[in-house]
């Protein structure tokens, strides 16, 4: 293969594209690349900040391993994810075809439930902290009022994962605005025609609607699975004991991957350990996320007629 000569005037263009895009390179490498090797070089050490690190090889995964609320936060964080990712799917889904209602005023209402999603988390879990305190909360005062007497929310280890789970629903406004924009993407004219054939409102969205969101269900899936182990400052906030031996609520059914990890890095100094639970936790999520990407293949459309009026799956 013959080698490409550049002119003058081609190459000055090229170095010109790499100064305007410097600011970016240099910005990754400092704040992206560089703390992932460094983390990766990290957990191969034993380090508390104080002494210089020591090079311990495999002893951080080898203890990993056999540490049991290792296996207790990974267990909470998939269990809250099984439920959480789930609903926060079907609800944002329903809400974003309320909002794509032609209504009067519905720019303000698609604002009002978009805006929870980016109030701060610290406001958020204070918020609903004071919502689920089983002696003033608004939730359980709510609840008396029809003669139900509220459980201890954030204090019975049976309704911890529970209460997570129901907070999460407060963001999906979030995802039902970008349901939203998939909605508005489907042709018009395919439902014109299925009315014309006779197609019933459930026909429709079973046939038309369901099948040409599943490239915006698939993005939502996939970011919840990411989120999901990312689930730290309403942990932290809520759970009211971030700062004590446990953390993770009563029995460490409240103890998330992520608030398992900021107690080994930031409250025992144990960086070495932090940084391969990071790499074990990360490591996971990746694993999942290509689950889900390599089944796309079997239920995701792109197409919305390829001659056989299934669509085009990825």
């Amino acid at each position: 293969m013959a080698k490409t000569i550049l002119s003058r005037a081609e190459r000055r263009e090229e170095r010109l594209g790499y100064a305007f895009i410097s600011p970016w390179l240099i910005g990754f490498a400092a704040f992206a690349a560089f703390p992932i090797v460094a983390s990766l070089l990290i957990s191969f050490m034993k380090w508390d900040i104080y002494q210089s690190p020591s090079w311990v090889g495999w002893d951080n995964f080898n203890h990993l391993f056999r540490d049991k609320l290792f296996y207790k936060s990974m267990r909470v964080t998939l269990v809250y994810s099984s439920f959480a990712i789930p609903l926060g799917l079907v609800f944002g889904l329903a809400l974003s075809l309320l909002l794509n209602l032609n209504i009067r005023g519905i720019n303000a209402y698609r604002t009002l439930f978009y805006l929870p999603s980016v109030i701060s988390g610290v406001a958020i879990a204070m918020v609903w902290k004071w919502i689920f305190n089983s002696d003033y909360g608004l939730l359980n005062y709510f609840l008396s009022l029809v003669g139900i007497h509220g459980p201890k929310w954030l204090e019975d280890p049976n309704w911890i994962l529970t209460t997570y789970v129901i907070m999460s629903l407060w963001g999906i406004g979030g995802g039902a605005i970008i349901f939203l924009g998939g909605l508005q993407n489907i042709p018009g004219h395919l439902y014109e025609a299925a009315k014309i054939d006779g197609a019933r409102v459930l026909q429709r969205f079973s046939r038309i609607t369901l099948p040409l969101l599943t490239p915006t269900l698939f993005f939502q899936l996939l970011m919840g699975i990411i989120g999901s182990f990312q689930v730290f400052t309403s942990a932290f906030i809520m759970n009211g004991r971030a700062g004590s031996a446990s953390g993770g609520g009563p029995n460490n059914e409240g103890l998330f991957y992520m608030l398992y990890l900021y107690q080994k890095a930031f409250k025992t100094f144990d960086m070495g350990y932090a940084a391969a639970m990071a790499w074990v936790g990360g490591l996971i999520s990746f694993v999942l996320a290509i689950i889900v990407y390599k089944s796309q293949s079997r239920w995701v459309f792109y197409d919305a007629d390829d001659g056989s009026g299934k669509g085009k799956p990825a």
